[in-house]
């Protein structure tokens, strides 16, 4: 064993890097949402994708990046499948003609109403098991990272 790398060293990471532990808990939380929203086939990125559209005015791609946390090439490639579904359109903005601006398709809407209610209840369910910190102050904790 590397004397400069002591098994020490590795508990500490294990025990103190939050990088591994938030990783660690999305992968939870994504094959836990994934699950609950097989029925309608869709993934969990999915349903926050069809959700960020939910709104009066189409976004931009350049919208959904930051509050997404996605890179424009990764977010370009999850919308591919959604519009191949005919879960949403994407339309030339009507002041710019190349800028191109998200919908969702009435097929969509229909979507988001169902998962909506598995959405809620799974996060009922976990609001019930997060016994050692108060969900929401656990939900301003992530947001205050990024």
């Amino acid at each position: 064993m590397d004397p400069d790398l002591p098994i020490a060293t590795t508990l500490e990471v294990r025990d103190r890097c939050l990088c591994l532990h938030v990783q660690r808990a999305a992968r939870v939380l994504a094959r836990r949402f994934d699950t609950a929203f097989r029925p309608l086939g869709i993934t969990n990125g999915q349903f926050s994708l069809l959700m960020s559209l939910n709104r009066p005015d189409g976004p931009r791609i350049s919208d959904l990046v930051p509050l997404l946390g996605m890179d424009r090439t990764t977010l370009t490639a999850a919308l591919k499948p959604l519009e191949r579904r005919g879960l949403i359109l994407s339309l030339p903005d009507s002041s710019d003609a190349r800028v191109r601006r998200l919908a969702l398709t009435d097929t969509g809407r229909d979507l988001l109403r169902a998962a909506l209610p598995i959405w809620r209840s799974e996060h009922d369910a976990l609001d019930r098991d997060l016994t050692t910190i108060a969900p929401q102050d656990l939900r301003e904790g992530l947001k205050a990272l990024g």
